[in-house]
């Protein structure tokens, strides 16, 4: 099914009238005279608007008619294009008479586009109507739909009356067909030769990284497995020579690491880690330095509470020795090992931890002194490392830990993995560039920056035209997204990839702010799109009202519903612990919501107020 959408936030010229409304000179609208004053000023109505305006003949109040815009300053003048708007007349009647007036062509799309916009009651110009027009005629079936919701929002929000900016609405609209995009400029990728060397390299490595958004969980992973298999007495010298092997070519662990000794003394320049405090200590300052590990234990909180207990009693156990260099040489090695096998024992259990977790600490000790962005790139880098044809043993473990990280997904990993996506996208890298601790280096290195060098580069044909329709729907998500008056919109099309599954998410939400300028969690207007091999099409519409939640979900697999049942409760308990009340789930069909495939979906209502972004 070819689905796309419209605003959440309801009619998009409605939302418009909540905001002052500006005209334009040349601009044609129908409005009413609701009141008349002295010096041919009158009060005209324009849909949800009302105006003070100046005539240019006298009229009748009451009268409806078309003007257009002559003037803005100091006032706005308005003159007649047609007369009286009877009743009587049909609206095919006014808007000939009106096209007549405006001296346009009257064919099929421009009678629609007229159509539309008197529906609307949006003011509108002659070269927009013209402009309008040469968009629909190459259009046909639901596209016209679509390119007729795109027109409005540029109309209603005076956006630039360019085909950059209408293609990006009609992209911005889609539900399906962002991965193909993107893996469609993946390939072109590979064979244009003509780019930049370092560009292209670095533009493919992105889109690779995108493809992968738990690659930092299954780098931790597999590093805690190397670890592992260096630490075991049960692992053979070659699979431990793998395994150091496999962890200096991902820079894992510095390039005089050995088998016996994988965290060598840190080299000069770089921070020291609790073991190097103590590999550094003197008999003077043995005592004072133990205690400055017992009080870092207790604050790890990647550290179970066995592993604390352990520690601490090898911690005590060295301060009853006599202080030595010998004495605090042995701590320092212990304390490495136990440290070693905590952490990485955690990192198997901890795989979507909070920052700082087990991962992050296992690295920590094997290459210190590194940023947690570089930590992440550095654990990517080894899932791509491992991804590379490898020995048995090696592919064992990586298959392992794969099913290790595919086990422990969950509604947060979700949550990280479009947050994963999105920041690699770099959708809205421009407001990014105004922050004060803004990283212009990891900016830079987003696909939507990259994409824009790429197309100042004389490339092929066919790779201008993937790079500029994958920047159109990056474009279309901000032209769809952002404040209305109090009115909050967010659209984001996510092109996931788990485990070697595709899937296209889109996600729209929509709602008010409170008075304080905080979103209102109480309600919200939520819509869902997912492209699936197993379930096809789906959409789930989620609306929020007073913090209870109802669930509607589309699918034409008939054996949907039945499915559903066992993970209701679950549901409700889940948004119980948020505080929110589930009254219902249903499951329909396409047919049933009257949205067929290959039709535009309806345009949902905007709720009353707030909007909460939980699930």
């Amino acid at each position: 099914m070819n689905m796309s959408f419209q605003a959440v936030g309801g009619n998009q010229a409605i939302q418009a009238q909540q905001q002052p409304l500006a005209l334009r000179q040349g601009q044609v609208f129908h409005g009413t005279i609701k009141q008349l004053f002295p010096d041919q000023m009158a009060e005209v109505q324009i849909g949800g608007h009302k105006m003070i305006a100046k005539l240019e003949v006298p009229l009748k109040a009451g009268d409806a008619h078309f003007f257009q815009v002559t003037g803005t300053t100091p006032q706005t003048e308005l003159k007649v294009v047609t007369g009286p708007m009877g009743p009587q007349m049909s609206q095919s009647q006014q808007m000939n008479q009106l096209l007549d007036t405006m001296n346009v062509p009257k064919t099929a799309d421009m009678q629609k586009v007229m159509a539309h916009f008197m529906k609307e009651q949006l003011p509108i110009a002659k070269e927009q109507l013209v402009q309008a027009e040469s968009w629909l005629k190459n259009l046909d079936g639901a596209d016209k739909q679509q390119a007729l919701t795109a027109l409005t929002k540029m109309v209603a929000l005076k956006m630039p009356f360019t085909n950059e900016v209408f293609q990006a609405l009609m992209n911005g609209q889609k539900t399906s067909g962002m991965t193909s995009t993107i893996q469609q400029v993946a390939n072109l990728l590979q064979m244009d030769t003509s780019l930049p060397a370092d560009l292209r390299q670095s533009l493919l490595s992105q889109i690779n990284q995108l493809a992968k958004p738990f690659g930092v969980e299954t780098g931790g992973v597999m590093l805690a497995k190397l670890v592992q298999t260096l630490q075991s007495p049960a692992s053979s010298v070659a699979d431990k020579l793998q395994a150091l092997q496999v962890l200096k070519q991902a820079g894992a662990v510095q390039p005089n690491a050995t088998m016996q000794n994988i965290a060598p003394n840190t080299q000069q320049g770089q921070p020291s880690t609790i073991v190097q405090q103590v590999m550094q200590a003197t008999p003077s300052t043995a005592q004072a330095v133990a205690n400055d590990v017992k009080a870092w234990l207790a604050t790890q909180s990647s550290l179970t509470t066995e592993n604390k207990q352990a520690l601490t009693q090898l911690v005590e156990r060295f301060q009853q020795l006599p202080a030595t260099p010998q004495t605090i040489q042995s701590f320092g090695k212990e304390l490495q090992h136990q440290l070693l096998r905590a952490f990485s024992a955690n990192a198997e259990q901890q795989i979507f931890g909070q920052d700082q977790g087990a991962k992050e600490q296992l690295l920590s000790l094997l290459r210190p002194g590194l940023t947690a962005p570089q930590q992440a790139q550095l654990l990517q880098q080894l899932t791509e490392q491992l991804a590379k044809p490898q020995t048995p043993v090696m592919q064992n473990l990586m298959t392992t830990a794969e099913a290790q990280v595919a086990a422990a997904v969950d509604s947060k990993a979700m949550e990280h993995a479009m947050k994963h996506v999105m920041r690699g996208l770099g959708v809205s890298y421009e407001a990014m560039l105004t922050q004060k601790a803004a990283d212009t280096q990891a900016i830079a290195q987003m696909i939507k920056p990259q994409l824009q060098a790429m197309l100042e580069q004389p490339i092929s044909p066919e790779m201008r035209q993937a790079g500029e329709m994958l920047l159109s729907r990056m474009n279309g998500m901000q032209l769809l997204s952002g404040e209305n008056g109090p009115q909050q919109q967010l659209t984001m099309q996510v092109p996931l990839e788990f485990f070697g599954k595709r899937t296209d998410a889109t996600l729209q939400w929509s709602g008010r702010m409170k008075e304080d300028g905080k979103i209102d969690a109480a309600f919200a207007r939520i819509l869902f799109y997912l492209q699936m091999d197993s379930l096809q099409e789906t959409m789930i519409d989620m609306q929020v009202q007073n913090r209870v939640v109802t669930v509607n979900l589309f699918n034409d697999n008939p054996v949907l519903k039945s499915l559903t049942i066992p993970f209701q409760a679950l549901l409700k308990e889940g948004l119980a612990k948020k505080d929110y009340q589930l009254s219902a789930v249903t499951v329909k069909t396409f047919e049933e919501q009257n949205a067929p495939k290959k039709r535009v979906l309806k345009q949902p209502q905007p709720p009353t107020t707030g909007v909460d972004y939980f699930v």
